[in-house]
């Protein structure tokens, strides 16, 4: 099923922790637009989009890229939402953690096998 724009940015959102309210504030809009632009009810300017984007603390293209990979599984999308608008630097650091929490729970499965 295909993920409106509206969605998107409600994810966006959700995955950052702020509200409707607060995403408005950071945005220069009224809670209102955050609200109509998360249900549809009509189609932003691209004034608008680089509000809400500069909001999220992401660029337009970042926020528009990683909608472009909607259809993936909805745990992918919410971590992408999480890592878009990150420094290389930031980047570079959660893939270190993940590679070390992988690597950890692929050895704690291995020793439960043996365990068996």
């Amino acid at each position: 099923m295909a993920v409106s724009f509206g969605a998107h940015v409600k994810r966006l959102r959700e995955v950052r922790r702020l509200t409707q309210e607060e995403l408005a504030e950071r945005s220069g809009l009224a809670a209102d637009t955050i609200r109509r632009l998360e249900h549809q009810d009509f189609s932003p300017s691209l004034r608008t989009l680089r509000k809400v984007s500069k909001g999220l603390g992401l660029t337009v293209a970042a926020m528009f890229t990683s909608f472009e990979l909607e259809g993936v599984p909805e745990e992918i999308a919410r971590i992408n939402g999480l890592l878009a608008g990150r420094s290389p630097a930031e980047l570079k650091l959660v893939e270190r953690v993940l590679a070390t929490l992988f690597e950890e729970l692929d050895r704690d499965s291995g020793s439960e096998a043996d365990n068996k």
